[in-house]
């Protein structure tokens, strides 16, 4: 909830609109926690009667850092999941599959995206460990590319993917298992994430260098109204929007 405070101090200067529905924060169910992500999101209602629920892992927490607080609070809740899933829902005016439907390169790419905005907000200042968790996040996710290449199109073995990321990340062996087991039955989900995240962020530099002093990243943020689309779309939505001829 700390964390929370400090970003809605913040989120003001990079959002024009959040969402109707509040945020609550709890554990999972301990029955299902030791085969979950270190956490998810599960979306409100669209009129804001249901809040929106960042689930975190409390399943072996001896292995869980504590340095990867803000990035998970920023990745699940805000201005992540929580933004992008709640605006497009409360917006009426988009037909029903673009308020509820989801490309999880876009989702997950804008996750991501909003880990990067703890760093720009000032959220790591005099926080050199929860800088880390940060670094340690980028680099979890380009390792992810590697082993969910490795499994599904070079045929690595279960251990060899467990080992390799491991070796990569120094994550403990008990949630690098799960992780593994979690890419080995939904290929390239994993890749997406960073995909989606790079597309993010090459949209926004390419708006900056095109608009330069007149850029407003609010503005720019708002596309979120518009609902979850492919990203192909995203960048013809994004240009347009912008003024940027595709």
């Amino acid at each position: 909830y700390d964390i929370g405070k400090r970003v809605d101090e913040k989120i003001g200067d990079y959002f024009s609109l959040t969402p109707k529905a509040d945020l609550v924060i709890k554990p999972y169910d301990p029955s299902i926690e030791q085969f979950q992500a270190g956490g998810s999101y599960q979306s409100g209602t669209p009129d804001g009667s249901r809040p929106g629920t960042f689930n975190f892992n409390a399943y072996d927490l001896p292995s869980r850092l504590t340095t990867g607080n803000v990035t998970l609070y920023l990745h699940e809740g805000e201005p992540g999941h929580h933004f992008q899933i709640s605006l497009a829902q409360e917006n009426e005016d988009l037909p029903a599959f673009m308020r509820f439907g989801g490309t999880t390169s876009f989702v997950e790419g804008w996750a991501l995206y909003s880990e990067q905005l703890a760093d720009e907000m000032g959220l790591y200042e005099g926080d050199p460990l929860g800088q880390v968790g940060y670094l340690q996040s980028l680099l979890f996710r380009a390792t992810r590319l590697v082993v969910d290449s490795g499994m599904h199109a070079k045929r690595w073995s279960r251990e060899k993917a467990t080992d390799f990321l491991i070796a990569t990340t120094g994550i403990a062996r008990g949630r690098s298992q799960g992780e593994i087991d979690r890419y080995t039955v939904w290929p390239g989900q994993a890749c997406s994430y960073k995909i989606g995240h790079t597309v993010w962020n090459d949209l926004r530099e390419e708006v900056k260098k095109k608009q330069g002093a007149a850029f407003d990243i609010k503005q720019f943020h708002e596309v979120l109204t518009l609902g979850a689309m492919p990203l192909d779309i995203l960048k013809q939505t994004v240009r347009r929007r912008s003024g940027i001829a595709s």
